[in-house]
């Protein structure tokens, strides 16, 4: 009861920090990513912490199954190397009596794994896109910032703006270059301020300033300077929401014929089977052999790891491409990795070993 204490705590302890730092990477990962599509022009500012929430959670779930398997593989490795499984065998217990402490400590785990694969990481992506399609309706307007040059593909202009009064809204030293036809048109302006009109009609209004039409050097070029130039806003029209399995609710994947589809339920329903074939797993490969050194059960751990969910993602494709059915794709790639883990299991509680041999006696 003391040892399944202690191993229950440490595993707690572990698991945090993992967390944490798995956690801190994948933030990292998604800042760096949708801080470009910001600089970009493709994300507004503002939305930035809300898209980086969502693509968390979304991948959350597998963030989980990785910390799971390396607490218990880091703990157990740990308790190797100091011989505290030495006193764990000579108190009378198995390698199979770690299995009822350890599979009770990620049971938590492992629920919100099911919850976040079949529920909440679906939920998670539609949201992203939604959001993502609201951010593209505002006005384009609303995403410039000062200091900036900012491309607006629908628009067809570039603008750049010195500075904005968050007071009145007035805008400083404006200048707008857009291209009709062969023709290139800009415009500088010193001031500049939004107007609404009564039928809803917004325009953008600039003060004090010039504008060039036509290319340099030749005959049609001119130069006209202005007190005040209206240009209208055209509103933003809102894209159609991108067909995308990820964001497909699991209920009506259950139902769905298509090759695509039963791809996604495949992969939502391999993460929680990875998670506990994962944590299986790591109870035999924790054992460390000072022979062949401290860390090499540690590789040998990855490189099962990165087996194992390649061989997910290539089943994944061929149930995408309809070469095999969704249940035959979910048996091959886990029954096949529970067989390994039952290998290790009886190499490890084998006293010649996998492969070794009784030796026999001799008679005199």
């Amino acid at each position: 009861m003391i040892f399944r204490r202690s191993l229950v705590r440490e595993l707690t302890a572990t698991a945090i920090g993992l967390f944490v730092v798995l956690l801190a990477i994948l933030f990292t990962q998604s800042v760096i990513r949708i801080l470009a599509r910001a600089a970009g022009g493709s994300v507004a500012t503002d939305g930035v912490l809300a898209l980086i929430g969502f693509n968390a959670m979304f991948y959350l779930n597998l963030l989980l199954a990785v910390a799971l398997f390396m607490t218990v593989l880091l703990t157990l490795s740990r308790w190797y190397r100091d011989s505290e499984m030495v006193v764990w065998f000579t108190s009378g217990q198995s390698l199979t009596a770690c299995l009822k402490p350890i599979l009770l400590f990620a049971a938590p785990f492992l629920l919100a794994i099911v919850l976040l694969s079949l529920f909440l990481s679906p939920w998670a992506e539609q949201r992203k896109i939604e959001y993502e399609r609201q951010l593209e309706s505002r006005d384009e307007l609303t995403i410039l910032s000062p200091g900036l040059f900012r491309e607006f593909r629908r628009a067809g202009i570039v603008v750049y703006i010195e500075s904005i009064n968050p007071v009145n809204g007035r805008i400083r030293n404006v200048f707008l270059h857009s291209v009709d036809g062969a023709r290139d048109t800009t415009t500088v302006a010193r001031l500049g301020h939004l107007v609404e009109e009564s039928n809803g009609d917004r325009f953008v209004v600039l003060e004090d300033g010039r504008r060039y039409e036509g290319n340099p050097g030749s005959a049609d070029f001119r130069i006209v300077e202005f007190e005040r130039l209206g240009r209208r806003i055209e509103p933003a029209e809102a894209r159609a929401l991108p067909t995308s399995n990820k964001a497909i609710p699991t209920v009506a994947l259950l139902v769905a014929d298509g090759r695509n589809e039963r791809a996604e339920l495949f992969w939502r329903l391999s993460v929680p089977i990875l998670a506990l074939v994962l944590t299986l797993l790591a109870i035999p490969l924790a054992h460390v052999n000072p022979r062949m050194g401290r860390s090499f059960n540690l590789f040998a751990a990855a490189f099962l790891y990165m087996l194992y969910t390649n061989c997910i993602n290539i089943v994944q494709s061929m149930i995408a491409q309809g070469s095999i059915d969704l249940w035959l794709g979910l048996l091959l790639p886990h029954a096949t990795a529970l067989l390994v883990v039952i290998v290790l299991f009886r190499h490890q509680l084998s006293i010649t070993g996998l492969f070794g041999r009784v030796p026999r006696t001799v008679s005199t």
